[in-house]
């Protein structure tokens, strides 16, 4: 063989062995949370990396801001960029403060999703609802109203103000009540930016401000354990209801002592696991988000995109006496 020809035959053996070393990277996924420190999106990223173990071919890089605002999660969009993540999953803080960036990140070639909070349509491929909104909006009225046969006062203690999320679940309810719960009025919403210090002090100036208070109804998991820790200190179990979304692990002790009747919530271990898996098909498989399209949640099963290329991926589910125990053990 001349010297051309070997020279050839190893230039092309390199260049096969730097493409084989290519695809035998993991592919990077960031699952971007609205805050660290949260039990909600801790189990979550146990989700996610259970997703990522059945691939086979995926890293989970769990991040988010000590803080939850949208300027922090610019700065850790920013620098998932830099790193040349080849996925975004992210749970949003702000649904339009967060599009420039994620635009960004789409036009350098990243995948971009949201789930749980969304992101506006222009910033993302998909959206995944943990659940239906509607459905979501009723159910933490509900929960309430299902203890309080004659009525009464209830106040919504919230996230963040700009939460896409738990905006669009106070709107759902807001509209189902004159319809299906006319005995209940709604005389408050706060926010607690999903901070226990700050929710601690939002539902003791709840009980300050609206002395017959019935319930406090708070679809975050952070908001619903500060509430019902408040209820509890202050003596006021069997006088006020605290209800809402939350983690059975959590505030299975609130159950317990009767600061609350029920609480709900989607499995948040599955709600990760979904998210991986759909930002893993879009950016390895190629799949096309678009309206109509079917994908796959592996294990969790399937989602179709609506107009908005969103999708929801199952009921919330009710803990009570009955069965808090058994799920406190899960999640």
């Amino acid at each position: 063989m001349s010297f051309l020809k070997k020279l050839m035959v190893t230039a092309a053996f390199s260049a096969a062995m730097f493409v084989n070393a290519a695809y035998a990277e993991n592919v990077k996924i960031a699952l971007v949370v609205k805050s660290l420190g949260n039990g909600f999106f801790d189990a979550a990223n146990k989700g996610a990396e259970e997703a990522a173990k059945e691939l086979g071919d995926v890293d989970i890089i769990y991040t988010g801001p000590t803080k939850a605002t949208a300027e922090a999660q610019i700065e850790v969009v920013n620098s998932l960029i830099a790193q040349k993540v080849n996925a975004i999953a992210i749970s949003a803080n702000d649904a339009d403060a967060l599009v420039p960036v994620l635009k960004k990140a789409m036009e350098r070639g990243i995948t971009v999703i949201s789930w749980d909070s969304g992101v506006a349509k222009e910033g993302r491929q998909l959206h995944l609802n943990p659940s239906d909104t509607g459905l979501i909006g009723e159910t933490i009225i509900k929960l309430a109203a299902d203890y309080l046969p004659e009525g009464g006062d209830v106040a919504i203690l919230s996230a963040s103000s700009t939460a896409t999320n738990q905006n669009a679940w106070i709107d759902a309810a807001k509209k189902v009540l004159p319809e299906k719960f006319p005995k209940i009025k709604l005389v408050a919403t706060v926010y607690g930016d999903d901070d226990s210090a700050k929710s601690t002090d939002e539902a003791k100036g709840l009980l300050k401000s609206y002395p017959n208070l019935k319930a406090i109804i708070a679809p975050t998991t952070v908001g619903v354990v500060a509430a019902a820790q408040v209820v509890t200190d202050e003596k006021l179990i069997g006088k006020v209801n605290v209800t809402g979304l939350a983690l059975p692990s959590e505030f299975k002790k609130f159950i317990d002592n009767g600061a609350s009747q029920a609480v709900a919530l989607w499995n948040p271990i599955d709600l990760g696991y979904s998210a991986v898996y759909l930002a893993h098909d879009l950016a390895v498989k190629k799949e096309e988000a678009k309206p109509g399209a079917t994908l796959s949640i592996g294990r969790v099963g399937k989602v179709t995109l609506d107009d908005t290329n969103s999708a929801a991926m199952a009921p919330p589910f009710q803990f009570d006496k009955t069965n808090i125990e058994k799920f406190s053990k899960i999640y």
